[in-house]
């Protein structure tokens, strides 16, 4: 046998007991991180916004609420909004209803540890008229709420749509943004595509618009985790580490019923305007 024979056998040999080797990882180790949920609206006068930490890979619970935290809003015209623990790492401030064009910021405190994020609130763009139109992907067909509106021109906008099928909970479904159509007049579909839709059904969604920054959270979660079974966390705009994000957004909000009818995109039903 020759010596590169034998050198490219060892080598062989080495890559496929390496290939075979069990790398264990200990995911419990991780530290805690601090997760901020704040999706604050003028769809009501009640705000909410959650504070938990992170718990172990294998834990049975997402979150861990946290109970103990300070959490205050301040706008641009001298607001002060106290939130008050309610439940389970909720925090509730009643009576406050934000105000478009205007900033806001955010403070959190988490044993002893400061957090903080700024957030401008955009005008609301209104919609010309709704619709439902069904489209078949890949041979099936998937029901999709429809909205038809003048982009502003010479404004950077982004817009988030949440959705909700049935009156079930509300869900995150995705997001836009202006930057090949500014000025025009925009169409912008919105469904979950993990609904099996059909005729009599509600779908629910509300619009928001919302700031760059709270654009990219969701413009990255979207593009990151689709249908992951291990999502990625998108990049916070929370400062000092934290996860989740902070949005002050104006809104409206849209319920839809599909008809037993076909929808196409030139054939809106503007009478299910609200």
């Amino acid at each position: 046998m020759t010596v590169k024979r034998y050198i490219y056998i060892l080598c062989t040999l080495l890559f496929f007991s390496a290939c075979e080797e069990i790398i264990e990882v200990d995911l419990n180790d991780a530290d805690p991180r601090v997760v901020i949920e704040a999706n604050l609206s003028d769809l009501q006068s009640t705000q909410h916004i959650r504070v938990s930490k992170t718990v172990a890979f294998n834990d049975p619970v997402n979150s861990l609420g946290v109970t103990n935290a300070v959490v205050i809003v301040l706008d641009s015209k001298g607001g002060h909004h106290d939130f008050q623990h309610d439940r389970e790492g909720n925090y509730v401030a009643r009576d406050f209803t934000p105000v478009a064009g205007q900033s806001y910021s955010l403070y959190v405190e988490v044993d002893g540890e400061p957090f903080h994020s700024t957030c401008y609130m955009q005008s609301y763009v209104d919609v010309d008229s709704t619709g439902i139109v069904r489209e078949n992907i890949f041979g099936e067909s998937y029901y999709f709420a429809t909205f038809k509106f003048n982009d502003p021109p010479d404004v950077a906008n982004y817009y988030k749509y949440d959705i909700s099928i049935n009156d079930a909970s509300y869900r995150f479904s995705t997001v836009f943004q202006d930057k090949f159509n500014d000025g025009l007049y925009v169409t912008h579909q919105v469904s979950d595509l993990d609904a099996e839709l059909k005729p009599g059904d509600y779908i629910s969604v509300r619009r928001y618009c919302i700031d760059e920054k709270v654009f990219d959270y969701w413009n990255e979660y979207q593009s990151t985790n689709p249908g992951s079974a291990a999502p990625a966390n998108p990049t916070s705009n929370i400062s000092n580490n934290a996860l989740g994000y902070f949005s002050v957004a104006s809104a409206q909000e849209f319920r839809l019923q599909i008809m037993d009818t076909d929808f196409d995109l030139d054939n809106l039903d503007d009478s299910l305007l609200p």
